[in-house]
């Protein structure tokens, strides 16, 4: 995509209050002034609702930058702007209630570790949710319950399986457990949250890839796919900065009088390589999901053996990020273990974000 840009201004923004905010837990409120201004929780979002329903490729290089910039910002950024994706699957008139507001931000979690009991006006929810990356931000969030009858029973499906929807909450309407003790992604604040016998109608319920009630073009672009690009992209930014960072790191480190030229050669030989295999890495992937978004637009499908592709390459990505900052890592010396530097923060930021079991392993 020749014509997508990304401002120096907002990655100035970003980076200058990264380090506090990390102290702070959660995004410095600049950066989120920034996000706000430029609707980015709202990416996905439909235009009708004042999303900006960007097609995917641009999503994605939008995300890769602003997870250069700071980690935690273009986590929160993918995992709260990933939830809007809800937005076309809600109840119109719940869903313009929700995005009226111009900061709107749904975080929230994919796992069934709650109960959505059935009651005469709606459901009756209850439950516990880990690792909702924005919650301290967040004006909504969405859920899985486990649906059950008054009586405790299970309600089945067509498939004769457990039946399980996905539900949008007030924040008011959770309780927030500030319990994101990780060594990196510390300003996502990204903790767990709980609800307690709240009751809600029956349009608060919504299913995921079920019949959409708002079009919006990136619908039936597969959410597996989608998932795994995103999140690919947050390793690649991160993984970029870190490669910025070490050259001038391990030429500004004291003692460099004690290296010899063949040992001064051998890391910018290691450099190089390892700045090479990222960007070779990085191009595989964009031109994969650019033909995957092309084939969705011009024919609403796109076959099996792209979308293997798709997967294959984020993959790929997501590995090759966190090999090349751990083959870098050795050589920027003390100052890299320092938990203050912006270097160790990156690695910190990358190791935990790459702890997502969705691209753990290589296949």
């Amino acid at each position: 995509m020749d014509n997508f840009e990304f401002k120096d201004l907002w990655t100035q923004t970003i980076k200058e209050h990264a380090a506090q905010s990390e102290q702070n837990g959660k995004l410095h409120h600049e950066i989120l002034n920034l996000i706000h201004s430029q609707n980015w929780f709202n990416i996905y979002a439909p235009k009708v609702y004042g999303g900006l329903e960007k097609p995917l490729p641009e999503i994605l290089r939008l995300e890769e930058q602003i997870a250069k910039a700071d980690g935690s910002t273009g986590w929160t950024v993918t995992l709260c702007s990933g939830a809007a994706w809800f937005a076309a699957f809600l109840d119109p008139d719940l869903a313009k209630e929700v995005f009226s507001n111009p900061k709107a931000c749904l975080a929230g979690s994919g796992a069934a570790t709650g109960t959505a009991t059935v009651t005469p006006n709606g459901y009756s929810i209850n439950g516990s949710w880990k690792h909702a990356s924005g919650a301290l931000h967040a004006t909504h969030f969405t859920m899985n319950c486990m649906i059950k009858n008054n009586d405790g029973s299970a309600v089945f499906n067509n498939d004769n399986e457990e039946l399980v929807l996905s539900f949008l909450l007030k924040k008011e309407e959770v309780t927030i457990v500030p319990n994101w003790p990780s060594m990196g992604m510390v300003a996502s604040g990204s903790h767990s949250f709980t609800v307690n016998n709240i009751e809600v109608p029956a349009n608060r319920s919504f299913t995921i890839n079920g019949s959409p009630k708002t079009a919006a073009p990136y619908l039936n672009y597969p959410f597996l796919q989608l998932a795994e690009a995103t999140l690919a992209v947050n390793f690649l930014g991160m993984a970029s900065h870190f490669i910025e960072l070490v050259k001038d790191l391990f030429y500004n480190r004291s003692g460099m009088e004690r290296f010899t030229p063949e040992q001064k050669s051998y890391f910018e030989n290691e450099f190089i390589k390892a700045k090479s295999q990222l960007q070779n890495d990085s191009q595989q992937f964009y031109e994969v999901v650019d033909l995957s978004w092309e084939n969705y637009i011009k024919q609403d499908t796109i076959p099996n053996d792209i979308l293997k592709q798709v997967s294959h390459y984020s993959r790929t990505l997501a590995h090759t990020a966190r090999k090349v900052t751990d083959t870098l890592y050795p050589y920027c010396g003390l100052e890299a273990a320092k938990t203050e530097s912006e270097l160790n923060r990156v690695w910190r930021d990358l190791h935990t974000a790459s702890q997502h079991s969705l691209l753990t392993f290589p296949f």
